[in-house]
């Protein structure tokens, strides 16, 4: 099960992480962000431990790091690295999509 992360959170486990985190900003109330719900249960069962940390953020319930990162459309996918984010995907799109992203800044 992917990590929650809150907005008190945020700071300590993604931003400085020592290894990319991919974020997925989701909302209970959203259709597609349900039906990427498992896709990226999928994903983080497929990266080894220690490549890429994989978690999500209610953007109901953490609205200041929603706004920090200009997260207008959920789902939206952003990958971070060294505290900044290198990577970002909107909307439902393909698991390979989303590996992709990851693969590219985990290699």
């Amino acid at each position: 099960m992917p990590q929650a992360f809150t907005d008190d959170s945020f700071e300590t486990d993604v931003l400085k992480s020592d290894i990319p985190v991919f974020v997925d900003f989701w909302a209970p109330w959203c259709g597609p962000c349900q039906q990427m719900g498992p896709l990226v249960e999928e994903l983080e069962g497929e990266y080894e431990e220690g490549k890429v940390k994989i978690g999500k953020v209610n953007v109901d319930e953490n609205q200041v790091t929603a706004g920090k990162y200009n997260v207008m459309s959920i789902p939206s996918f952003l990958l971070f690295k060294g505290g900044e984010v290198v990577d970002t995907v909107v909307g439902g799109v393909q698991k390979e999509k989303l590996k992709e992203m990851i693969d590219k800044h985990t290699a």
